[in-house]
């Protein structure tokens, strides 16, 4: 279950900026998730709570945004929405699409007491 490993990631990042930051406690996390980003969601929130256990984040609130997926289709010259790595371009078919949205899982918000 790779959502441990990027829990603990989260949780270093918040650690990271309320050093920098000087806060004491995050009552809220708006993460956002790409479709294609091989995440599971209830996974993630699973591990977000156990990795946050007597952290300054701990009870936080964790607010799931889901990002959609696209890509470049070179046949078409344009972007697609696309659901999995490797689909067929919606509009004419052909399988020439670069993904190029919807892989990535960042950190977009934190709320902070």
């Amino acid at each position: 279950m790779h959502e441990m490993s990027l829990a603990e990631g989260v949780l270093q990042l918040i650690e990271d900026a309320a050093r920098q930051q000087s806060f004491a406690k995050v009552t809220a996390v708006w993460l956002e998730i790409g479709q294609m980003a091989g995440v599971e969601v209830e996974a993630m929130r699973f591990c977000f709570d156990a990795v946050t256990r007597g952290s300054i984040a701990e009870g936080a609130r964790l607010e799931i945004i889901a990002t959609p997926g696209s890509g470049w289709c070179m046949h078409c010259a344009e972007t697609v929405a696309i659901a999995e790595l490797y689909d067929a371009c919606p509009r004419c078919g052909q399988y020439q699409v670069q993904a190029n949205g919807g892989m990535e899982m960042r950190v977009k918000e934190l709320e902070v007491a």
